[in-house]
């Protein structure tokens, strides 16, 4: 991808000339106050074990640009003696209250140190700040209230890193991971461990925090978690985390985050060379699903045409929707082949268009069809998509992507990547806005989606700089063309029915 679809970039944090250096961005928008807070550690050079202290940069959107504030050390969110990693941004939108969690470390004691001797020297604390991070209160330590006992079968534990995020119940989110002790040997003096994911939550606009369930087969360390809302009005909460099995792994829990089911590898979302944190942040899917008029977007089987997503292998099949002769209002898919398809397909079409009174459409079908993005009934869910950055390289951070699934729940939706940094880039974090359509002069229009990224950049090594980056979900997807986001986009630009064709 050449260099003018890379989007710019404005540079917030950068090395310094005596070594200290910032990595580990968080990112979060607060869109009543139309503020973005960038959090980032100071360190006295690249490794870990020299963090230092959390600093903050302000900004204020307006319209397509950002203007942002000098930086400025959060001096409250240190403990004396420890070492402040990690951030974590949480806005409560239910209080307004602003929360960055983060873990203190003891002195320059590294995680390899605590692994090996199983012995944990981190601490769980927040901060918070009811002006949108103008200033802040005094540290708060949870790490007795919130883990207590189960801290003994911790070598260590962190947070993160990046944003958390709060579901429509209020309950806030807080994504951590935990290398769990499965053994000691010699009397304690060495340890086997395997890294564990997990979510921190609270109930109550964080008066109180409880500990979640471990994610229990896979290993799975630095994570971040999106809210999913799924077309037949289901909800689940979507872990995607760091792993060091050469691929991504994904988890999903319908309890909203207290127990994850089983870790499953995305294939499609290769790691790097040892690992790397990645960012995913949830958005509504870019369609007005909440009228009938989206019929038009299912074509005439007469007319229809196999298509296909990028990269991937033609669909073998046509599924076509037919009323039931035998009991009016049911819904029928059978195949071109005139075999009935699968239970799963069919429980999945019937869950989200109904009844419907088309008597012969034709839907193109990959894994996961693409009638499950549209909608025949007006009580159907908009469904949230995921937006997803990391280094896009197998084998060195370099070459910062995004991808994007319309369906989360599947591993194989993945599709990507569009590169938004060419060169060496490693930890980043992700949000979104919505910005309204009277914005551009299209007062009947959906609102616009856009993305940033606060990302780890530099020429000769990823730790020289943070950046920050704005682009639209059209200007990345422009490429894109297939069963998922074909249609979606065309019927977005434009308010003229148009038909797949």
């Amino acid at each position: 991808m050449g260099s003018r679809h890379v989007p710019a970039r404005t540079v917030l944090f950068e090395r310094e000339k005596n070594g200290v250096t910032y990595r580990v961005p968080a990112l979060i928008y607060i869109p009543r106050w139309a503020t973005m807070l960038a959090f980032a550690e100071e360190r006295l050079s690249a490794d870990d074990a020299h963090a230092n202290l959390l600093v903050l940069r302000r900004g204020t959107f307006y319209r397509n640009y950002v203007e942002w504030e000098d930086m400025k050390a959060l001096e409250t969110a240190l403990m004396p003696g420890h070492r402040s990693m990690n951030p974590c941004p949480i806005y409560d939108d239910f209080t307004g209250q602003l929360f960055l969690f983060f873990i203190a470390v003891l002195g320059r004691t590294t995680e390899s140190y605590q692994i090996v001797t199983g012995r944990n020297l981190a601490r769980l604390c927040y901060v918070t700040s009811l002006d949108q991070g103008r200033s802040w209160s005094n540290i708060t330590d949870l790490t007795l209230e919130v883990i207590g006992k189960s801290v003994k079968e911790w070598a260590t534990f962190a947070l993160g890193p990046g944003h958390g995020i709060q579901l429509k119940s209020g309950r806030l989110l807080i994504p951590a991971y935990t290398y769990h002790i499965e053994c000691r040997n010699c009397f304690g003096i060495l340890c086997r461990t395997t890294p564990k994911a997990f979510a921190f939550r609270s109930d109550d606009h964080g008066r109180s925090w409880k500990l979640g369930e471990l994610i229990p087969n896979l290993q799975t360390l630095e994570c971040q978690m999106v809210s999913v809302d799924e077309e037949d009005g289901n909800n689940i909460v979507y872990c995607n985390a760091r792993s060091s099995l050469g691929f991504r792994v994904q988890a999903v829990s319908s309890d909203e985050g207290v127990e994850f089911q089983q870790g499953q590898l995305v294939e499609k979302l290769a790691e790097t060379s040892g690992g790397c944190h990645g960012s995913v942040i949830g958005f509504p899917a870019p369609l007005s699903l909440h009228s009938r008029n989206y019929a038009h977007n299912f074509t005439q089987a007469s007319s229809t045409k196999c298509q296909a997503l990028e990269n991937q292998k033609p669909c073998k099949k046509h599924y076509h929707v037919q009323q039931h002769k035998k009991s009016t209002g049911n819904v029928l898919l059978s195949s071109s082949d005139n075999s009935v398809c699968d239970m799963t397909h069919q429980m999945r079409f019937q869950n989200v268009i109904g009844t419907s009174n088309c008597k012969s459409w034709s839907l193109c079908c990959s894994k996961t069809p693409i009638y499950t993005y549209y909608k025949a009934v007006e009580h159907f869910q908009n469904p949230t998509w995921v937006l997803y950055s990391h280094p896009t390289s197998s084998h060195s951070r370099v070459n910062l992507g995004v991808y994007l699934s319309p369906y989360p729940r599947d591993s194989d939706s993945w599709v990507g990547p569009w590169v938004i940094y060419e060169g060496p880039s490693a930890y980043s974090d992700l949000t979104y806005l919505e910005l309204s359509s009277g914005e551009f002069g299209q007062m009947d229009s959906p609102p616009t989606t856009v993305f940033a990224c606060l990302y780890e950049n530099g020429l000769k090594s990823p730790y020289e700089q943070i950046s920050f980056s704005i682009f639209t979900l059209l200007h990345r997807m422009t490429s894109l063309c297939g069963l998922y986001l074909a249609s979606a986009f065309c019927f977005w630009k434009s308010s003229l029915p148009r038909r797949i064709h």
